[in-house]
C-alpha cells in the first residue's frame, strides 16, 4: 500500500525526512514529534512550523501516517536489498555469469579479473536452472520421505482411534455383564426375604395359636383352682366323702394339661435361621 505513495508523502515538513512518530495539528497538518517540539523551543510559541496556526495543548499521535511511514520505510530497504543482490559488490555490474569453481555468480569484470584465472563460467540462467534440478532431486526423498511420515501418522491416528472404541466396547460389555450379576444377587436377596418373611409369617401364626390355647387352658385351669379352694372351705364329712374323687380326677386332668403343655414349649420355633430359609425347619 505504502508504495503507491512518494518519499513527499510522507516526509516531514521540517527535517525533511520520513516522518518519525508524527502528531497531528488542529490544522491537520502532521510533524514529527521531535522537531515539532524543537520548532516551538525555538519559536518560543506554540505554532504550526507549516500554516503558523495556533496549537491548543498536546497534539496527538498521527497512527495512520505512522503505520504507512514504518511500511515505506520497509519496502525501501526491501528494494535496495534485492538490488544490491543483483549487482557485484567489487565493480558494481550486473551479475551475468556463474563460476562453476567458486560456486558464485560474477559479474563480466570478475571473469576477467585474476581471481577467477582459468575457472569455467556459465551464464546464470544455465546455472539457476541446474540449481533447480539439483534441488528439485534432492527434494524428491525427502517428499516421499513425508509422504511415509504422513501415511504413518493417518495409520497410527486410525489405531489409536480403534483402541478407543474397542475399549469403549469392552467398558459397555463389562457393566452389562456385572449389571446382569448384581440382578441375579438382587433377585437372590429377594427371594431369600421373601422365604424369611413367608417363614416368620407362619410361625408367628403358630405362635399366636399356642399362646391362644395356653391363655385358654390357664383360664380353665385358674377356674378348677379356685373351685377346689372353694370346696375346701368346706368343714362336713360329706366334702370329705365327695372331694377323694373330685380331687383325684381334677389332679390327673392337671397333671395331662401340665405335661401337654411342656412338650409343646419344648418344641417352640423361638431359634433364628442364618443359613438360608431352605435349612430352616419349624
Amino acid at each position: 500500500m505504502a508504495s503507491k505513495f512518494s518519499e513527499e508523502d510522507f516526509s516531514c515538513p521540517v527535517c525533511c525526512e520520513i516522518s518519525t512518530d508524527p502528531v497531528l495539528l488542529h490544522c491537520s497538518h502532521s510533524v514529527c514529534k521531535v522537531c515539532l517540539q524543537k520548532f516551538w523551543q525555538t519559536k518560543g510559541s506554540r505554532e504550526c512550523p507549516v500554516c503558523r496556526r495556533k496549537s491548543i495543548g498536546e497534539p496527538p499521535m498521527n497512527l495512520a501516517l505512522k503505520n504507512l511511514c514504518e511500511t515505506f520505510l520497509q519496502e525501501r530497504s526491501q528494494r535496495s536489498s534485492s538490488a544490491s543482490e543483483t549487482v557485484c559488490s567489487l565493480h558494481s555490474e550486473k551479475l551475468k555469469l556463474f563460476c562453476l569453481d567458486d560456486q558464485q555468480p560474477v559479474c563480466v569484470v570478475c571473469r576477467d579479473s585474476k581471481i577467477h584465472t582459468n575457472h569455467k563460467f556459465c551464464p546464470i540462467d544455465e546455472a539457476l536452472t541446474d540449481c533447480k534440478e539439483e534441488l528439485k532431486t534432492a527434494l524428491k526423498p525427502l517428499q516421499e520421505k513425508l509422504k511415509i511420515f504422513k501415511d504413518c501418522k493417518l495409520n497410527w491416528s486410525q489405531t489409536a482411534k480403534h483402541i478407543k472404541i474397542q475399549a469403549q466396547h469392552t467398558e459397555r460389555q463389562i457393566k452389562e455383564e456385572f449389571e446382569k450379576l448384581h440382578q441375579v444377587l438382587r433377585d437372590e436377596e429377594a427371594a431369600r426375604i421373601a422365604a424369611l418373611r413367608e417363614e416368620e409369617e407362619q410361625k408367628s401364626q403358630m405362635m399366636k395359636e399356642k399362646i391362644e390355647k395356653l391363655s385358654r387352658d390357664i383360664s380353665s385351669l385358674s377356674d378348677t383352682i379356685r373351685g377346689v379352694e372353694e370346696e375346701m372351705r368346706a368343714e362336713d364329712v360329706s366334702f370329705l366323702q365327695s372331694s377323694v374323687h373330685t380331687a383325684a380326677s381334677r389332679g390327673a386332668s392337671g397333671q395331662a394339661e401340665v405335661q401337654s403343655l411342656g412338650e409343646d414349649a419344648g418344641r417352640c420355633p423361638i431359634h433364628t435361621c442364618n443359613s438360608g430359609p431352605q435349612h430352616c425347619s419349624s
